[in-house]
């Protein structure tokens, strides 16, 4: 997207939406796609905070992966955003890559902590179908660190962040007190949001969906008067599920007493027993009216939440 087009989508959102409580509106984009035009546009409008898709600051492995910027353009980048006033800053990072190293992962923390930036969020790697990883993986063509490895990766992420100021917030973010992402805890929290644009996924009344994509779908779409191209009515039971497994995400767990509030039912009747268990293993753990994992709990956190899926 040029800087003239950015533009006009910005001023657009301005023109058409009420922006006048908004806490947070973020844009994200890939390092060496910002320059100095963009970083211009960005800054005349209401946006108050960037993501940058860093994932590794090791030039080979950005290769590897298919990244077409370098580690020289993290830096530049940065360097603008800061320079024209942004510093509500976030970084994504991924570990557990093909081939990755302790010793690489402890190189992209303290390159990332160097950043000195708000927030980062840091995912391991997850392999979808259709794609070169998970082709290579299945013709045993892919060296992923063993799950030992992994644990050990980010145990020591975990550590070396704290100790460096930043909250724990969620499986995979951290940031500085006050710089939590607003939208990242709205899908945690099991909120409402709309989507909008092409292939953007909303949820809203209790139904989840997904919009037609690409761009030149969606419009038809839009035209024939249905931008949707999936809808998913929760039952009663999946929203409770949904609670569960976005909720425990997040360092604060879930509020037994919200749920309730929220569902009319009994939190103890329906997970009582499953809690109890999950206390006893190490997995989780009771503060007053919440729930919520361990350390331990937080790394195994898929196996935990499937506990959660209601017969």
């Amino acid at each position: 997207m040029s800087a003239p087009q950015l533009e006009v989508l910005l001023d657009g959102l301005t023109k058409n939406l009420d922006l006048s409580v908004l806490e947070e509106l973020t844009i994200e984009a890939n390092p060496g796609d910002l320059d100095a035009d963009k970083i211009a546009v960005l800054k005349q409008s209401p946006v108050n905070r960037v993501s940058l898709g860093v994932q590794t600051f090791d030039d080979k492995m950005l290769k590897k992966i298919g990244r077409s910027h370098l580690e020289k353009d993290i830096y530049e980048n940065i360097d603008r955003l800061k320079l024209a006033g942004f510093d509500n800053i976030s970084i994504d990072l991924i570990y557990a890559l093909p081939g990755q190293t302790m010793a690489q992962v402890k190189d992209n923390v303290a390159k990332a902590i160097s950043l000195d930036i708000p927030h980062m969020s840091l995912y391991s790697l997850i392999l979808e179908n259709h794609t070169v990883f998970m082709n290579r993986m299945r013709r045993g063509k892919l060296p992923l660190p063993k799950e030992e490895l992994e644990a050990e990766m980010f145990e020591y992420i975990i550590a070396e962040l704290e100790r460096a100021g930043f909250e724990h917030y969620e499986i995979s973010n951290f940031s500085k007190p006050g710089f939590e992402s607003r939208h990242n805890l709205m899908y945690w929290d099991n909120a409402e949001y709309y989507g909008i644009g092409a292939g953007a996924s909303g949820y809203v009344n209790g139904v989840r969906y997904k919009n037609h994509g690409p761009i030149r779908h969606y419009l038809n779409a839009v035209e024939a008067g249905n931008a949707r191209i999936t809808e998913e009515h929760l039952s009663q039971r999946e929203q409770m599920e949904e609670e569960m497994f976005l909720g425990l995400r997040k360092k604060s767990g879930v509020s037994m007493a919200r749920f309730e509030e929220k569902f009319g039912r009994s939190f103890d009747g329906l997970y009582g027993e499953i809690i109890r268990d999950l206390v006893q293993q190490g997995l989780m753990q009771i503060d007053g009216d919440r729930v919520r994992m361990t350390k331990r709990g937080l790394f195994l956190g898929d196996t935990v939440a499937e506990r959660f899926i209601l017969e």
